[in-house]
């Protein structure tokens, strides 16, 4: 859509919003903006010149933006009043929408009851500061809305520490504002104004004081994993991350992988703790899944470095499984996304050949569009080929498990068994923690099974089924592949 039609949209919204209900004012009724700069131009020079787009200059549609902003802000329970697409020629330094835009907000917020602005960009304190002046109410910036949202979903004692940093570091900064002083926090009203130069130094102290103690605590975060993890390499078992843009899938899939029971639900940042579990892999390997937060587009800097002790478990995990949406209409600015945070997290998203690109909600396509991404798997190479999956309905799930086994997997031995009528929990064993390659059932009750097993599942097998484990057609317990 043209820019000028874009700004006349917007406009026409306020202008039929303006006659709005009698509501009484709530701190729960928010209006969203969609302030984006005007990048057409840029684009289509770049696609006029055949030159593919950056993962920066990948840009989604705005509507596309505002429906993800207005996404965030129901994740926090707010009631969306309006959202309105404001596109900007211009960033003006002192309030970051022009003028014209500010004074038709205020008349919104003011007839429509509005007790909270949330502005989908990133705003200096000044700029929000002026904003909270000139339209009489509580000011968001997108950093401040997904703070808000990690410090709601926050649950175990590491994951409200690194909110609290991030929170925390966010707010030094922003002392200067007039609705989240930290007045407020201790019973303040919050009235415009706000304290005096010397309240706001010693504001600035306590939380400097908080947030050194907090880094101590998270450096104990970041000695335990590292411990953790060398027990792990010491008992080869292998890593696997599961990463990707909220709301990707990542919960349902880990669950499925897992047979866990992670809250997974169709709502941005649905997890926020990591978690970690063990399973097996179909040859019977164990291995261990972590399901991390997701990630979003320009996700606050503050976050990333405040998360780092967490999401160092992807920088050293055996594999990452990168899970998309693949029907989303934004899959590959999604994909953009997460690869600028992998690089931010020193993970050469590009060239890492650990990563593994899981191509989810299959359930959700047609047919034709499911045709057309497994033509485009195929002719990937096949280290590198992405795999297509619908975590709710178990559909290609077990090609990943396999995809999965073959990048961390040890030597498997192929093992011969032949197992007595009366055994029949050895043959439940092997069909749930090998691979059964073939079974033959003999008539007098006996039954042959060749499987594909890791030494560790074997070494387990012989401790729980010592007779069946020795007993095979040539004498041998196994025989290497």
């Amino acid at each position: 859509m043209e820019p000028r039609r874009l700004q006349k949209q917007g406009q026409a919204e306020i202008a039929n919003a303006v006659g709005g209900d009698d509501a009484s004012f709530t701190g729960d009724r928010a209006l969203v903006v969609g302030a984006y700069p005007v990048v057409i131009a840029l684009k289509e020079a770049v696609k006029g010149e055949g030159g593919a787009l950056s993962g920066w200059e990948i840009q989604r549609p705005d509507d596309a933006r505002l429906a993800e902003a207005e996404s965030l802000a129901h994740a926090i329970g707010l009631t969306v009043v309006k959202a309105i697409l404001a596109p900007l020629r211009a960033i003006r330094p002192a309030t970051y929408l022009g003028k014209g835009r500010v004074a038709d907000f205020a008349v919104l917020v003011r007839t429509e009851k509005i007790g909270l602005v949330i502005v989908d960009a990133r705003l200096t304190p000044v700029q929000q500061r002026n904003l909270e002046e000139a339209l009489k109410t509580k000011v968001l910036d997108r950093t401040g809305l997904i703070l808000e949202i990690f410090g709601e979903r926050a649950r175990t004692k590491e994951g409200v520490l690194q909110v609290e940093h991030a929170h925390l570091s966010y707010q030094k900064s922003r002392l200067v504002r007039s609705w989240t002083h930290l007045e407020r926090q201790r019973g303040g009203f919050g009235f415009l104004g706000g304290p005096g130069e010397t309240q706001i130094e010693a504001d600035r102290r306590a939380i400097q004081e908080r947030l050194d103690r907090i880094e101590k605590d998270l450096e104990n975060v970041r000695r335990t994993r590292r411990l953790h993890r060398e027990a792990r390499s010491k008992r080869r078992l292998p890593v696997i991350a599961l990463v990707g843009y909220t709301n990707a899938g990542k919960s349902t899939l880990f669950n499925r992988l897992t047979g866990s029971d992670v809250m997974a639900e169709d709502l941005l940042f649905a997890t926020l703790d990591p978690t970690m579990r063990g399973a097996a892999l179909p040859g019977g390997q164990e291995a261990v899944f972590t399901d991390t937060v997701g990630f979003v587009s320009d996700l606050p800097t503050d976050l990333v470095a405040a998360f780092r002790a967490t999401l160092e478990e992807v920088r050293y995990a055996d594999l990452v499984m990168h899970v998309r949406d693949i029907a989303h209409p934004d899959t590959e600015a999604q994909k953009a996304d997460v690869l600028n945070v992998l690089t931010a997290l020193g993970v050469d998203a590009e060239a890492d050949e650990r990563i593994i690109e899981v191509w989810n909600k299959a359930d959700l396509l047609d047919d034709d569009e499911r045709e057309r991404l497994k033509n485009m798997a195929s002719r990937r190479d096949a280290a590198s080929a992405p795999v297509l999956v619908s975590a709710t309905t178990g559909e290609g799930v077990e090609t990943l498990l396999e995809a999965t086994e073959k990048r961390v997997r040890p030597a498997l031995r192929n093992v011969e068994m032949t197992i007595a009528p009366e055994e029949g929990a050895a043959v439940n064993w092997l069909y749930e923690k090998a691979r059964v390659l073939d079974r033959t059932d003999r008539e007098d009750g006996w039954i042959v099974i060749h499987a594909e097993m890791a030494d560790a599942a074997l070494k387990r097998f012989e401790r729980q089924f010592p007779e069946a484990a020795a007993r095979t057609t040539n004498g041998v317990g196994l025989v290497a592949s």
